[in-house]
């Protein structure tokens, strides 16, 4: 699964999962993905830093921000009820979070330094997670190194 920040050609920001980037592109492509505001299917996807796991434990990891709308005048939030099988989506999704923050290296703000190094071989290779800028995810992108966001669900609040 992967999530995706996305906007619209109206400026509406949100997010949505896919199955993996093939299938975006095939929904996107098939005018499926629509913004959930006003229903156009003009999307783009956007820059999103990466949120990656790592050592610490649960109870030192900095509090997620909520997902609150991007429009401060809209005082709705996307819900949903789920079926058994997203509930069990879901609870892989928190179970990967859980191992990749026990067994990999917290490098807080270095995160992007410390993977261009293990990249380019500059040092050994070892699970990592830490905060990167848009800015800095996307160069990290465009330089091949392979990185993906750490799941986050609206009920992670540490």
């Amino acid at each position: 699964m992967i999530r995706y920040a996305l906007a619209c050609a109206k400026g509406h920001s949100f997010e949505s999962w896919f199955q993996s980037s093939a299938a975006y592109d095939k929904q996107a492509k098939q005018k499926l993905v629509t913004c959930p505001v006003c229903g156009t299917a003009k999307v783009e996807k956007e820059i999103m830093s990466p949120r990656l796991a790592g050592a610490r434990r649960r109870d030192e990891m900095p509090a997620t921000p909520s997902s609150a709308p991007s429009d401060p005048t809209n005082q709705t939030a996307p819900v949903a009820m789920m079926a058994p099988q997203e509930r069990e989506l879901r609870k892989k999704l928190k179970e990967l979070r859980e191992h990749l923050t026990k067994n990999a290296d917290y490098v807080g703000p270095k995160f992007s330094e410390e993977a261009r190094k293990m990249h380019y071989g500059e040092i050994d290779h070892r699970s990592i997670y830490g905060e990167a800028s848009p800015e800095d995810a996307k160069k990290l992108h465009e330089e091949g190194v392979e990185f993906h966001p750490l799941p986050v669900l609206p009920d992670d609040r540490n």
